[in-house]
């Protein structure tokens, strides 16, 4: 029986910033080859890109916050949500998401989907 997973991406926002259009360009063409394949294979459910931790609010009991959940040198840069049908399957595919720009992957099985 396939297992849902999100695989969390992370970066460094600093060194997103510094990436040029070339990069950004090869970044994008990796995507899309990815959810091209993922597509093919039916195991891509979904998944997108996020902005900066600086462009982001965080809500907690009472308040309000501009900008990231915590001091950090890597945040959550982008996510995916596959379903594969073992969690080796999931950490292949999370192995394909890694290069200067992604430096860490979390692959994290999902226990209720809508």
């Amino acid at each position: 029986m396939p297992n849902s997973y999100a695989l969390l991406m992370y970066a460094d926002p600093d060194h997103t910033r510094a990436m040029t259009d070339d990069d950004l360009a090869v970044v994008a063409r990796k995507h899309a080859a990815l959810r091209d394949e993922l597509g093919a294979s039916d195991e891509l459910r979904g998944g997108a890109g996020l902005l900066l931790p600086d462009e982001t609010v965080v809500v907690r009991p009472g308040a309000t916050h501009q900008g990231p959940l915590m001091d950090a040198t890597e945040h959550l840069t982008a996510y995916y949500e596959v379903e594969c049908a073992t969690p080796e399957r999931a950490q292949e595919i999370a192995a394909h998401l890694l290069d200067d720009h992604v430096t860490a992957v979390e692959v994290r099985g999902i226990h209720d989907t809508a």
